[in-house]
């Protein structure tokens, strides 16, 4: 399932996942735009709007960018296309150990 409506929405080519601007439904194609070049990700399970979506397959530990700048790391493997949210992903904002 696709449409023309955008999508999802990201500020850099850094950036590890995309704020999804409508519900993204499992099983579709989106193409999210970057400042030099887009990203075409299969979405695996369904993100409500709001919400990220990872753009590649992010390892466990590994920091996760979001708006040009590290929001956390992965405390699981992230397959692209899934939602990232606090199930899989581990704030590092706000934090006073860090």
């Amino acid at each position: 399932m696709q449409d023309n409506q955008v999508a999802a929405h990201r500020i850099t080519d850094r950036d590890d996942v995309a704020v999804a601007l409508r519900c993204l439904r499992e099983g579709e194609r989106i193409t999210v735009q970057g400042e030099q070049s887009a990203v075409t990700v299969g979405v695996v399970q369904e993100v409500p709007r709001g919400h990220k979506v990872a753009l590649r397959d992010i390892g466990k530990g590994e920091a996760i960018f979001k708006y040009g700048s590290p929001i956390g790391a992965a405390s699981v493997e992230i397959p692209a296309g899934s939602h990232v949210h606090i199930h899989n992903l581990e704030g590092g904002r706000g934090r006073g150990d860090r």
